[in-house]
């Protein structure tokens, strides 16, 4: 790896690691359809495998600052977390079997759908799947006050779905996880980017460990997943503070963009092959 190429992953780490953090997913949604144009060789697991581990250092920086700013629901983030281990570590081995093809496509159509529901929905319109049964109340460091209910056993059966997701695309989740959290269980925007960001760090850690135990960090995979990590670890900390100085809509409408574009690009690049 030269310098220029070093510089560049540094680059790519950190704008992943703002634009993750602000909206709470991660960046491995940007991350990976970049590794797929950067390394047209590379293998799905590869992709995932890098993805995962930076996604960890990103998650983990941004829990920090958004510790700081108190707006972690770690009582429902640590429950979540919990329902995304099993999924995340079937995730590694299932990604082995995929087509390097297929995956693209698989994910740039998941990218599109995602997107076109948050930018087409009636801003009054979210979703409901059962009564709410739990209610929770986090006070943030400005002393706001959020207040939302939501239903525990539907929150703990889509976060198995997340982990098991995260893995096999290399994306942490969030993706999926901020815009359910949302529209499904009505968490404030700046609670739920925050909470994500919580379960995003152990899931991730998760699928990573055992990346590592299968020994997917050999070759270019190990040098790689470090350099972007610390290019993400400072970008995540300027995400988390430009977060409190954006509207919620306009986080959820940059996520809709992010997704949407980069969904377009990845099917786009797909036809091409």
């Amino acid at each position: 790896m030269n310098l220029d190429q070093l510089l560049l992953l540094v680059m790519i780490g950190f704008g992943v690691g703002v634009f993750g953090t602000l909206v709470g997913a991660g960046g491995g949604f940007i991350l990976v359809p970049v590794l797929l144009l950067l390394y047209p060789d590379a293998t799905p697991r590869a992709i995932t495998t890098v993805s995962l581990g930076v996604v960890f250092f990103n998650a983990l920086s941004g829990s920090l600052a958004y510790a700081r700013m108190r707006r972690i629901d770690y009582w429902t983030g640590l429950r979540f977390a919990t329902a995304t281990l099993p999924g995340a570590i079937v995730g590694v081995f299932v990604v082995s079997h995929v087509q390097r093809i297929l995956f693209g496509a698989i994910f740039g159509v998941l990218l599109v759908i995602i997107s076109g529901y948050l930018l087409l929905r009636p801003p009054a319109s979210r979703l409901r799947w059962f009564k709410p049964d739990t209610t929770r109340t986090v006070v943030d460091g400005t002393g706001h006050r959020y207040e939302y209910r939501y239903h525990l056993r539907s929150g703990l059966f889509l976060s198995f779905g997340v982990g098991f997701l995260s893995s096999f695309f290399g994306i942490g989740g969030g993706i999926i996880h901020v815009p359910a959290l949302i529209e499904l269980f009505s968490f404030p925007t700046h609670v739920a980017t925050a909470t994500s960001h919580f379960i995003l760090a152990i899931m991730a850690g998760a699928g990573s460990a055992t990346h590592f135990t299968q020994g997917d960090f050999s070759g270019n995979v190990g040098p790689r997943t470090i350099v972007l990590s610390v290019g993400v670890v400072v970008g995540a900390q300027l995400g988390a503070i430009l977060s409190q100085r954006i509207h919620a809509t306009w986080i959820q409408r940059l996520l809709a963009v992010g997704l949407g574009s980069l969904g377009i690009r990845l099917l786009l690049g797909t036809l091409v092959h």
